[in-house]
Parts: structure tokens; sequence; C-alpha cells
């Protein structure tokens, strides 16, 4: 019953980790393409601003959801 509960509590530390880590590296990437779309946006002017902007937003969810879809993926993975 002791060997149980402490596997169970490294799954948890090692879950918690993972979000922990995976939290992390999404609010580097987000911080990485805002300040490039930023940069880009403030080299340019008028339309191509409008569109460095709208390419900054997508790339932004892309990010996310890349993120959230590899969090889904290791649950996935270890509830298997």
């Amino acid at each position: 019953m002791g060997a149980d509960a402490t596997e169970m509590t490294a799954e948890a530390s090692t879950r918690e980790a993972l979000l922990l880590s995976r939290v992390l590296i999404t609010w580097v990437e987000l911080v990485v393409v805002g300040f490039a779309g930023a940069v880009l946006g403030g080299a340019a002017s008028g339309p191509p601003q409008l569109v460095v902007y709208f390419a900054t937003i997508l790339a932004s969810v892309a990010v996310l959801l890349y993120n959230v879809d590899r969090l889904i993926a290791a649950r996935i993975r270890d509830a298997a």
C-alpha cells in the first residue's frame, strides 16, 4: 500500500512538472512572437502593418493551440 501511494505521488509531481514547464514554454513563445510582431509592425506602416498585426495574432493562436495539443497528448499517453 505504501509503494502504490509513493508511485502515485511521483506520477502526480511528474504531471505537475510537465504542466508547469509547458506553461513556461508557452509564455516564452508568446513573448517572442509578440516582440517579433511589435518590431516588424513598427518597421512597417500602413496596410503592411495591419498584415503584420494579423500574422502576429495568428502566430499567437498557433502557439497556444500547439501547446494545448502537447498537453492533451501527454495526458492521453499517461492515461493509456
